[in-house]
Parts: structure tokens; C-alpha cells; sequence
């Protein structure tokens, strides 16, 4: 194929150059690295700081790293030391991250009436989790009017709430601000140093922003087969209950669902009444605050990055919930990090089959395949890893509690963005850490593994060699 006439954003030479050497992980890793790159430089000039002067290459990296991962970890208060260009490089490098690269350039090839090649459809594959190709152009281009539509909702009710505490311009640049950061899951803030605790009592806003994050963190793929099922029920109407309307779901949309409340709702009653006679926390406030503190930080360790109320202060049962939950953090295919709901939710389903003494994991009178189990037990293993090893090299750098490390490292891997107060204070290799954390758990466990990989075996799924039981448990 000569290289003029080859379509698409990654182009071909005889089956070699770029197209011919990295694979989809490889490529999606590496335009993620070029963004973060050109952030860094961005944010690195004079222009982009209060002061008028050159911000440091370490601090620089990490907010980039921070923005493009939509981790909201910051080593510099976004307030007062980023300029008015400052913040917009941070949310342009926002929403790239949280939409993708990948979907962004698709969309501007689909705009130019360019051809998505066959290649560019597997990098796209890969970057949205999917197990086919079919329909991924059409898929991109309804993420991107999606997410434009959430986000204009979303800005516009929080105008009702800015415009008045900060007048019409900078009400407006506010809320825009904050509603692309919270529905990227980024958790970047304007409000100060306690990010949104001044509004902890105001429902209207609070409200919004867990409803953006938890919009981005349920996944595009959700929304469009919520949509699809909700639509059915109203062209249907009473001749389609809603049970037989929630079976055409998909199990993958299920699941997140089911999974998502379900943590929703642990997580509110857990730290609502953990922290319900904490003087630092929830305890002065009234029962109506109680019940939104409650709410938003559970809603918050789903890799939101906000909080409401003091985070240092927490009961150290509740420190170890939010590092569970952080862990955990959103849905697939969204804008949220953590090894995801469906992950957790088939390795559980797999356990209780194993106990039960079946041989197969089924769900809602569906079979999970077993390269889906070896799929979500790769990514805990290789997750839990990543955390101990960097934990390890933290307790050598660092001058803080392991409580505080430990919250820090599954923050940046669940790209949640909040902290117990040790992150401006971290050395230049514990901020080198925490970039690589944030890193990778934007792009997955998995995705990093593969586009680490030299090579992968030629004979896949050909050589099939004796089988041996081992003992185990």
C-alpha cells in the first residue's frame, strides 16, 4: 500500500512504520504519553502561571499527567498558581483524557469525511474495551454528542449556583470548568484548597456534580443500551413490562448497574454512620449535610476527585473503605479508573460458583466465558502489584504514615484524586511514582502490560500442551 493514498490517522508502508510496529496498546499508550508531553511543555511556560514564571518540569508533569489521566491529584493549588491559559491547557488536557485520544481524532476524520482504516477501528477496539470492531465509528460519534450534551446540562445547573457568587463571566467559565472536570471523573477544582466543602450544604450542586460523575462513570456503552431499553419501554408502553424490558439489556449493562447502586448505597450507609460522631467530619453538621457528606463521598471515591468534607480526619475504618472503594472505582468504557465494577462483580460470581461447587460462572441465566475471569483476575493481580511495589518504594522515600502512602498510591492508580494532604509534599521520585500510578491506571493494568510486551506468541490458541492438577487454597 503506498503511503499517499493510505487513510486514516495511522499510516501504512508496506505493512511497517508505525501502523506495522506497535499494536493497539502500544498506540494508545504512546498518544497518551505525546498529550501528557505536550501539556507538560504548556503548562511549563510563564504564561500559564500567576506569577509569570516558569513552573517546574516535576510539577508541571504531574498536573499534565493528572489532567490527561482525569486523576485530580495536584501538586500546586489550581487556583492560585495557574493563570487563566493555565486552566485551560488543564481542562483541554481534561477532556482528551476523559473522551480518549483516540475518540477525539476519530471524530475529527469523521468530520473531514476521511476513512477510518481497519487498524485505526482496533486501536479504537482496544481503547473502549470492546470485543468487536462493528459499530465503533458510529459509537464514537454518539460518545462525543453525549458527553457535549451531559456537560452543557451539567454547566448550565451549576450556573444557577456561580454566576451569583462570582458574576456572569466568571460564573460561566466556572461552571463550565467544573462540569467537564466532573464528568471526566478528574476532580479539578476553582474553589480553593478544600475543594468543594463551602458548598457542602447546597443540594443543587451537589447533586449535579454526583450526577455527572457518576454519568462518566458508568460508561458509554451503558448509556446507549440504557437508552436503547428505555426507548423500547416507551414505543412499547403497557404492552412491555419493565421486567421484560430490563432482561433485553445486556448482562455487561446489568451488571454495572447493579454493581454500581449497590456500592453507592454501601458505601452511604458505611461512612454515614463511621462518621456520623466524628467532630472532624460529619459530626457538627446537620442531619441534611450528614446525609450529602454521606452521599458525595461515597460517590466521591468512585473516582471522582471532589470532597465535602476532611479527608485527614477520617476514622481509619473509613480511610480503608475509601481504599477499597478507590480501588474499585467506576465502570468500563467511561472516564473512571480502578480495576471497574465488572471486574470485582465477575471475580464475586466466580467465587460463589466455585462454592457452590459448579463448573461454570453464570449470570442472570447467562455463562460467563472463563477468558473473561482470566481477563478480570489479570487485572487485580497485575493492579495489586503495581500498589505494593510502588507502596514499597514510597515508604523508602517518603516522610508519612503508610495510611497516608497507602491512600495515596490507590488514589492515583483509581485515578480518584483525593488525598489525606501528602501530595505537595511528596519528593521528586515519590511525585515520579505517583505519575506512573495515575498513568496507569488511566490507561489499565492490562493495556500497560500488553504494550509492554516485545512480542506476543505467533501461536496463540495453536499449541495445546498435557494438563496436571495443582493444589491450591
Amino acid at each position: 500500500m503506498n503511503n499517499q493514498k493510505a487513510p486514516g490517522f495511522v499510516k501504512m508502508k508496506h505493512g511497517t512504520g508505525i501502523s506495522g510496529h506497535l499494536g493497539p496498546s502500544q498506540v494508545l499508550v504512546t498518544g497518551f504519553l505525546c498529550v501528557i508531553l505536550i501539556g507538560t511543555i504548556l503548562l511549563m511556560l510563564p504564561i500559564s502561571s500567576t506569577s509569570g514564571e516558569y513552573t517546574s518540569f516535576i510539577d508541571a508533569l504531574f498536573t499534565a499527567t493528572s489532567a490527561v489521566c482525569v486523576t485530580g491529584l495536584t501538586v500546586v493549588n489550581t487556583l492560585a498558581h495557574w493563570s487563566t491559559f493555565g486552566k485551560i491547557v488543564i481542562i483541554l488536557c481534561i477532556q482528551i483524557g476523559g473522551l480518549g485520544f483516540m475518540t477525539l481524532v476519530s471524530m475529527l476524520f469523521i468530520i473531514m469525511g476521511r476513512r477510518i482504516t481497519l487498524k485505526n477501528r482496533l486501536i479504537m477496539q482496544e481503547a473502549f474495551n470492546f470485543n468487536t470492531t462493528s459499530g465503533i465509528v458510529r459509537f464514537t460519534r454518539y460518545i462525543v454528542i453525549g458527553t457535549l450534551l451531559v456537560e452543557l446540562t451539567g454547566a448550565i445547573l451549576m450556573s444557577f449556583i456561580f454566576i451569583p457568587d462570582y458574576g456572569l463571566g466568571k460564573g460561566i467559565w466556572y461552571s463550565v470548568f467544573h462540569a467537564i472536570s466532573a464528568f471526566c471523573n478528574a476532580g479539578f477544582d476553582m474553589i480553593g484548597d478544600n475543594s468543594l466543602t463551602p458548598y457542602r450544604g447546597n443540594i443543587l450542586l451537589n447533586l449535579t456534580v454526583m450526577g455527572l460523575v457518576i454519568m462518566g462513570g458508568l460508561g458509554f456503552n451503558v448509556w446507549i443500551d440504557t437508552y436503547k431499553v428505555l426507548k423500547l419501554k416507551k414505543e412499547k408502553g403497557k404492552n412491555l413490562n419493565w421486567s421484560q424490558a430490563l432482561y433485553s439489556m445486556s448482562v455487561h449493562t446489568r451488571l454495572v448497574w447493579l454493581i454500581t447502586l449497590g456500592l453507592l448505597t454501601l458505601g452511604f450507609v458505611f461512612f454515614f454512620f463511621a462518621e456520623y460522631t466524628n467532630p472532624g467530619t460529619l459530626g457538627p453538621l446537620s442531619l441534611k449535610d450528614k446525609v450529602l457528606g454521606a452521599m458525595f463521598h461515597s460517590m466521591t471515591t468512585r473516582t471522582a476527585g471532589f470532597f465535602t468534607i476532611s479527608l485527614p480526619d477520617l476514622t481509619d475504618a473509613s480511610k480503608l473503605m475509601t481504599v477499597l472503594l478507590m480501588f474499585i472505582g467506576g465502570s468500563p468504557a467511561g472516564t473512571a479508573g480502578g480495576i471497574k465494577t465488572v471486574t470485582i462483580g465477575v471475580l464475586i460470581l466466580c467465587a460463589l460458583s466455585t462454592i457452590k461447587g459448579k463448573d461454570e460462572t453464570v449470570v442472570f441465566k447467562k455463562r460467563i466465558p472463563r477468558q473473561i475471569i482470566s481477563r478480570a483476575l489479570t487485572v487485580v493481580i497485575i493492579g495489586m502489584m503495581a500498589i505494593f511495589i510502588m507502596l514499597i518504594i514510597l515508604t523508602f522515600t517518603e516522610n508519612a504514615s503508610f495510611m497516608d502512602l497507602l491512600f495515596e498510591v490507590v488514589s492515583a492508580f483509581g485515578t480518584v484524586g483525593i488525598t489525606l494532604g501528602i501530595t505537595p509534599d511528596l519528593s521528586s521520585l515519590g511525585k515520579g511514582v505517583i505519575i506512573i500510578m495515575m498513568f496507569i491506571g488511566r490507561l489499565g493494568p492490562i493495556t500497560m502490560a500488553v504494550a509492554l510486551m516485545i512480542k506476543q506468541s505467533k501461536y496463540k490458541g495453536i499449541l495445546q500442551y498435557p494438563e496436571e492438577k495443582v493444589l491450591v487454597g
